[in-house]
């Protein structure tokens, strides 16, 4: 009889930016102010990637951390696998610079495109091909230059958005040590044009009037994608438990993806959570997309929030519309 073999964290860590940006400096750049800002989102500061640093660089950082952490070297990864919606370039995949400026060049290498939900929706990706034994160490990689995508001049979008990137090593554990266990991806694409970058594929080819009409930055229906978010992450964290055999009571952190402060108390309400039990650090960092949970995930170990036995849910809701969720015991 085979053993079987259980997937889980190996390492943590993440990467953000030097520079800060503040809702204050946010009131030089468009019409706003740190009040409306913080009461609508509960972002106060945001970080931002210097011109000449790009979303694989980011990854790379983020990435020596977790390896180190691991107590792995580059050349003992299988599989790399980075989350991400603000690509270096759109081909090839920034896994394959990751991996050139890591050295890891024995590891394949492919980047996975589901918007906020990309991080989560890789654990599951990853988990799979450890479980089935194809890749025994894979680095994944949640990591982004929002910035870069971002409309300026759109206060409703511009003020939410911070760059990042977080990164965890998936491998073989012992049953029940920081194992993944249930994961769960869903998609609706009848909410596509939700939240989009309409321009730079080949529906909105790169041209003179795409830059124009700023077709290349992201375009958000806010309203919608708040009903939205708060229902189906609810029902996403309940299905997590369910498929690990957990209840809700059972969980000692809940991680979701940091978007906005009202959607995520909303979340805590609808499923009648502590307060204490929501881990938020939009408050420094803003949404980073698909490096959102990952980043929170390295950031609530390191403050001591995560201990031995716990168990956690990751949750995340993005673009596609796509929604994504994990049970882990640590």
């Amino acid at each position: 009889m085979s053993h079987k073999i259980h997937a889980g964290f190996l390492g943590t860590g993440s990467y953000l930016p030097e520079k800060i940006l503040t809702n204050q400096d946010m009131e030089k750049i468009v019409e706003t102010s740190d009040e409306w800002i913080v009461t609508r989102t509960g972002i106060r500061e945001r970080h931002v990637a210097a011109p000449n640093q790009f979303t694989s660089d980011m990854a790379v950082e983020a990435a020596k951390v977790a390896l180190a952490d691991a107590k792995l070297k580059a050349t003992d990864l299988d599989l790399i696998i980075v989350a991400t919606i603000t690509p270096d370039t759109p081909t090839p995949a920034t896994a394959c610079w990751v991996q050139s400026k890591l050295g890891a060049f024995q590891a394949a290498a492919f980047d996975l495109s589901a918007a906020c939900s990309g991080f989560v929706y890789g654990l599951t990706v990853a988990k799979a091909f450890v479980e089935s034994g194809t890749y025994k160490h894979i680095l994944l990689i949640g990591a982004e230059k929002l910035t870069a995508f971002i409309d300026w001049k759109d206060r409703g979008t511009c003020v939410l958005f911070g760059d990042g990137a977080g990164a965890t090593i998936i491998g073989p554990v012992d049953e029940g040590h920081h194992q993944i266990l249930s994961s769960f991806m869903a998609a609706n694409g009848n909410e596509a044009d939700l939240l989009k970058i309409p321009g730079g594929g080949c529906r909105v080819p790169s041209s003179k009037e795409s830059i124009e009409q700023s077709l290349h930055t992201l375009k958000m229906e806010g309203k919608e994608i708040f009903k939205t978010a708060v229902k189906v992450m609810s029902e996403a964290t309940l299905e997590a438990a369910q498929r690990a055999g957990l209840k809700l009571e059972d969980f000692s952190l809940v991680i979701p993806h940091q978007a906005n402060i009202r959607i995520i108390q909303a979340i805590g309400e609808r499923l009648k959570l502590d307060p204490n039990k929501l881990f938020i650090n939009l408050d420094k960092i803003g949404n980073t997309s698909a490096a959102s949970v990952i980043i929170a995930l390295d950031e609530a170990i390191k403050k001591g929030r995560v201990k031995k036995g716990d168990h956690l849910a990751l949750v995340a809701f993005g673009a596609g519309t796509t929604l994504a969720s994990c049970a882990v015991r640590w």
